[in-house]
């Protein structure tokens, strides 16, 4: 008689994909912790009303797909880092995608040419900001946005190098990149002439950045503004702020400080906490030194965004061409930080007011 020395594999059961799915939960399945608390169907109507064609006559020509299944395909995109082709490979390859998506195997899956287009559709209508507005006001009605101090800061979305001539990156820096490439029209299309290089802390970065405003008590996103990289933290100040802001307290680090910027904070009557800055023949004093420990606290909380993006979401990089489709990306990745902040609000019951 043979000895079997190791456990049978193989041997597929009637119940294996549903005992799949129940171990996904008892790990931990992020999408279905995420799915219990937010009711999708919220952005239908908002998807609908600028994508559908409500002029047809008759029902011929193909059908798209759902819109609200193409909205979650682009929330899982931005929360796993994937790419048109990876994500429609991951969709057929993984339970948990297939369950978040409400698909079954045998259901037809959109192929990355239907995810760009889709994509491609929302960022051209606005529709990312107006989805990313309407969960904010969600957010509001459930008391989570507390409009006592706003967080500020920026951080670097890392987009693909370009391989251009000196004389060409000359022509884009300058503002004349849309006059390149003219007789190459395929060439042109793959050309970001909005992307831009900078240095910080010795190290250099190509592409845009995200500025964002994040609630101090909730951390959630308030609003946001992209620009190239090489655009100063403070310059996007203005355009954060807002009538809501006055009478908050504002931290930010010490790149908003100067004068332009005191002259902001001051028309929005905010309590300025930025961290004072020392100059070579002006260092801080042991006292300002103390201030800047003790506004780190709080002003830390904003680091806690960015780094959920950047380690849970592999969100700070970009695989698009030029600002309008850079912009539509952050404001997907910001609007899914929001949807997952959301969701670790609610499991593990953080109470704001306490804090």
């Amino acid at each position: 008689m043979k000895l079997i020395r190791y456990k049978t594999q193989g041997k597929k059961g009637l119940f294996d994909e549903q005992n799949s799915i129940e171990l996904l939960s008892e790990i931990g399945n992020p999408l279905e912790m995420v799915s219990k608390v937010i009711d999708f169907e919220m952005f239908r109507s908002t998807l609908e009303n600028k994508l559908l064609n409500t002029n047809k006559k008759n029902n011929a020509g193909a059908k798209p797909f759902d819109t609200v299944l193409m909205f979650k395909i682009l929330i899982l995109q931005r929360y796993y880092g994937l790419g048109d082709k990876q994500i429609e490979y991951q969709i057929i390859d993984r339970i948990s995608f297939k369950n978040f998506l409400g698909l079954e195997t045998g259901d037809k899956i959109p192929d990355e040419k239907t995810v760009w287009a889709f994509r491609e559709s929302i960022t051209n209508e606005g529709l990312v900001e107006d989805l990313f507005h309407q969960f904010k006001s969600h957010l509001e009605s459930k008391e989570l946005i507390f409009n006592e101090g706003q967080l500020v800061d920026a951080s670097f979305t890392i987009a693909p190098r370009q391989r251009n001539t000196r004389e060409e990156n000359e022509k884009i820096k300058n503002g004349e990149g849309d006059d390149l490439w003219n007789e190459y029209p395929h060439k042109k299309c793959h050309k970001d002439i909005d992307a831009r290089w900078t240095q910080k802390n010795k190290e250099t970065f190509y592409g845009y950045k995200n500025h964002a405003k994040v609630d101090t008590k909730s951390k959630f996103i308030n609003t946001y503004v992209v620009t190239d990289a090489s655009v100063h933290d403070s310059q996007a100040l203005e355009s954060l702020l807002d009538e809501k802001d006055k009478g908050q307290v504002l931290h930010a680090d010490s790149a908003y400080t100067g004068e332009e910027q005191e002259k902001t904070i001051g028309k929005y009557k905010m309590k300025n906490k930025v961290h004072e800055k020392g100059y070579r023949n002006s260092p801080l004093t042991d006292e300002q030194k103390a201030t800047n420990k003790e506004k780190s606290k709080t002003r830390a909380r904003v680091e806690h965004v960015f780094g959920f993006m950047e380690q849970s979401m592999n969100g700070l990089f970009i695989r698009s061409v030029g600002i309008v489709r850079a912009t539509g990306i952050i404001g997907l990745i910001n609007l899914t930080y929001n949807l997952f902040r959301y969701e670790q609000t609610i499991r593990l019951d953080i109470k704001y007011a306490d804090r």
